[in-house]
């Protein structure tokens, strides 16, 4: 089942051509991720007790229709990469209008970061099921790390 959050767009969310602002849908996005972590139970302070973080290497957005001012917006995520031990991960998020029309697409490709030794790292094992549940894009692949060698 596609993980989905509805939203009620705010007016900061807008540009002077009613026109929701291009960071908005990033930010709705990374809401998104949040809540999906949550909801594998793996909150904010679970990534605080083991002193990891998400962080992205790479957010590529493309937009399809308006938001415009007012609207109510759902947010989808699907996994669409994987490496093995979980370390680096690929998201597709999709954005609909209220009409139900995608607004936008966004992708995203990302990793955990150790924040007291602010290196990469492989998530504990208590976060390597996080994206079991998660549903998987058509195109999903398993994302191959190079040795260090």
């Amino acid at each position: 089942m596609t993980y989905q959050i509805t939203f009620p767009t705010k007016w900061s969310d807008f540009d002077p051509n009613r026109h929701m602002r291009h960071t908005a849908y990033n930010e709705y996005a990374a809401e998104v991720r949040v809540r999906y972590f949550k909801s594998q139970n793996f909150s904010i302070d679970e990534f605080t007790k083991y002193s990891i973080g998400p962080i992205l290497f790479e957010e590529y957005t493309s937009f399809r229709k308006e938001v415009h001012l007012g609207e109510n917006i759902s947010v989808t995520m699907k996994l669409s990469g994987l490496s093995k031990n979980s370390e680096r991960w690929k998201l597709t998020h999709e954005v609909f209008n209220e009409a139900g029309q995608l607004s936008a697409i966004i992708k995203v490709y990302g990793a955990w970061i150790d924040l007291s030794k602010r290196k990469l790292t492989t998530p504990p094992k208590e976060a390597q099921n996080l994206f079991t549940n998660a549903e998987r894009t058509a195109d999903f692949e398993e994302i191959v790390l190079k040795s260090k060698s």
